[in-house]
Protein backbone atom coordinates (compact mmCIF):
# COMPACT_ATOMS: atom_id res chain seq x y z
CA UNK A 1 0.00 0.00 0.00
CA UNK A 2 1.25 3.46 -0.89
CA UNK A 3 0.77 6.62 1.06
CA UNK A 4 0.67 10.16 -0.25
CA UNK A 5 0.43 13.70 0.99
CA UNK A 6 -2.96 15.39 1.12
CA UNK A 7 -3.92 19.03 1.09
CA UNK A 8 -4.74 20.37 4.53
CA UNK A 9 -6.68 23.51 5.36
CA UNK A 10 -3.47 25.40 6.12
CA UNK A 11 -2.20 24.55 2.60
CA UNK A 12 -5.44 25.63 0.97
CA UNK A 13 -5.39 28.94 2.84
CA UNK A 14 -1.76 29.57 1.86
CA UNK A 15 -2.42 28.76 -1.82
CA UNK A 16 -5.51 30.96 -1.86
CA UNK A 17 -3.75 33.89 -0.18
CA UNK A 18 -0.77 33.76 -2.53
CA UNK A 19 -2.98 33.43 -5.61
CA UNK A 20 -5.10 36.36 -4.43
CA UNK A 21 -1.95 38.44 -3.81
CA UNK A 22 -0.71 37.73 -7.35
CA UNK A 23 -4.05 38.74 -8.82
CA UNK A 24 -4.29 41.91 -6.76
CA UNK A 25 -0.67 42.86 -7.51
CA UNK A 26 -1.55 42.81 -11.20
CA UNK A 27 -5.03 44.32 -10.70
CA UNK A 28 -6.69 41.25 -12.20
CA UNK A 29 -10.31 40.54 -11.26
CA UNK A 30 -10.51 36.74 -11.18
CA UNK A 31 -12.09 33.78 -9.48
CA UNK A 32 -9.76 31.30 -7.76
CA UNK A 33 -10.81 27.69 -7.16
CA UNK A 34 -8.95 24.93 -5.33
CA UNK A 35 -10.03 21.29 -5.53
CA UNK A 36 -8.79 18.01 -4.04
CA UNK A 37 -7.47 15.07 -6.05
CA UNK A 38 -11.01 13.94 -6.84
CA UNK A 39 -11.94 17.34 -8.23
CA UNK A 40 -14.09 18.27 -5.23
CA UNK A 41 -14.24 21.98 -4.47
CA UNK A 42 -12.34 23.02 -1.35
CA UNK A 43 -12.11 26.78 -1.91
CA UNK A 44 -13.77 29.35 -4.16
CA UNK A 45 -13.08 33.07 -4.11
CA UNK A 46 -14.43 35.59 -6.60
CA UNK A 47 -12.51 38.83 -6.35
CA UNK A 48 -14.26 42.17 -6.70
CA UNK A 49 -15.02 42.89 -10.34
CA UNK A 50 -14.66 39.31 -11.57
CA UNK A 51 -17.31 38.26 -14.06
CA UNK A 52 -20.00 35.97 -12.63
CA UNK A 53 -19.23 33.28 -15.25
CA UNK A 54 -15.68 33.02 -13.86
CA UNK A 55 -17.16 31.41 -10.73
CA UNK A 56 -18.17 28.48 -12.95
CA UNK A 57 -15.10 28.38 -15.19
CA UNK A 58 -12.42 28.41 -12.46
CA UNK A 59 -13.73 25.28 -10.66
CA UNK A 60 -14.16 23.53 -14.02
CA UNK A 61 -10.52 24.24 -14.91
CA UNK A 62 -9.37 23.02 -11.48
CA UNK A 63 -11.49 19.88 -11.75
CA UNK A 64 -10.10 19.09 -15.20
CA UNK A 65 -6.51 19.58 -14.01
CA UNK A 66 -7.02 17.40 -10.93
CA UNK A 67 -8.88 14.58 -12.64
CA UNK A 68 -6.49 14.55 -15.61
CA UNK A 69 -3.43 15.08 -13.42
CA UNK A 70 -2.11 17.58 -15.95
CA UNK A 71 -2.61 21.22 -16.82
CA UNK A 72 -5.95 22.00 -18.41
CA UNK A 73 -4.02 23.68 -21.24
CA UNK A 74 -3.11 20.20 -22.51
CA UNK A 75 -6.74 19.63 -23.46
CA UNK A 76 -7.05 23.06 -25.04
CA UNK A 77 -3.97 22.30 -27.16
CA UNK A 78 -5.40 18.92 -28.24
CA UNK A 79 -8.61 20.57 -29.40
CA UNK A 80 -6.83 23.49 -31.07
CA UNK A 81 -4.60 20.96 -32.78
CA UNK A 82 -7.62 19.65 -34.65
CA UNK A 83 -8.91 16.85 -32.44
CA UNK A 84 -12.29 18.48 -31.91
CA UNK A 85 -13.87 15.12 -31.09
CA UNK A 86 -12.20 15.50 -27.70
CA UNK A 87 -14.93 18.01 -26.86
CA UNK A 88 -17.21 15.01 -26.31
CA UNK A 89 -14.98 13.52 -23.57
CA UNK A 90 -17.13 12.83 -20.48
CA UNK A 91 -16.71 14.80 -17.25
CA UNK A 92 -14.29 17.33 -18.73
CA UNK A 93 -15.64 20.85 -18.81
CA UNK A 94 -12.71 23.20 -18.19
CA UNK A 95 -10.59 22.58 -21.24
CA UNK A 96 -8.92 26.00 -21.19
CA UNK A 97 -5.56 27.09 -19.84
CA UNK A 98 -5.70 28.14 -16.20
CA UNK A 99 -6.09 24.84 -14.37
CA UNK A 100 -2.84 23.62 -12.79
CA UNK A 101 -2.48 20.34 -10.88
CA UNK A 102 -0.83 20.30 -7.47
CA UNK A 103 1.81 17.57 -7.76
CA UNK A 104 4.01 16.36 -4.91
CA UNK A 105 6.30 13.34 -5.12
CA UNK A 106 4.65 12.34 -8.39
CA UNK A 107 1.16 12.30 -6.89
CA UNK A 108 -1.67 14.70 -7.70
CA UNK A 109 -3.05 16.27 -4.53
CA UNK A 110 -5.57 18.52 -6.25
CA UNK A 111 -5.49 21.56 -8.49
CA UNK A 112 -5.89 25.31 -8.68
CA UNK A 113 -8.14 26.83 -11.34
CA UNK A 114 -8.34 30.52 -12.16
CA UNK A 115 -10.60 32.42 -14.52
CA UNK A 116 -11.05 36.07 -15.38
CA UNK A 117 -8.09 37.29 -17.40
CA UNK A 118 -5.99 35.90 -20.27
CA UNK A 119 -5.58 32.16 -19.87
CA UNK A 120 -1.81 32.45 -19.48
CA UNK A 121 -2.37 35.00 -16.71
CA UNK A 122 -4.89 32.67 -15.06
CA UNK A 123 -2.18 29.98 -15.00
CA UNK A 124 0.34 32.50 -13.63
CA UNK A 125 -1.97 33.18 -10.70
CA UNK A 126 -2.49 29.45 -10.06
CA UNK A 127 1.28 28.81 -10.06
CA UNK A 128 1.87 31.73 -7.70
CA UNK A 129 -0.58 30.14 -5.30
CA UNK A 130 1.15 26.78 -5.42
CA UNK A 131 4.54 28.40 -4.83
CA UNK A 132 3.28 29.35 -1.37
CA UNK A 133 3.50 25.69 -0.34
CA UNK A 134 6.79 25.08 -2.14
CA UNK A 135 5.38 23.44 -5.27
Amino acid sequence: MKSKAVLELVDIKAIAAAAEAEALKNRWAVTIAIVDDGGHLLHLQRLDGAAPISAHIAPAKANTAAMGQRESKVYEDVINGGRTSFLSAPYIQGMLEGGVPIIKDGQCLGAVGVSGVKSSEDAQIARAGMAAIGL
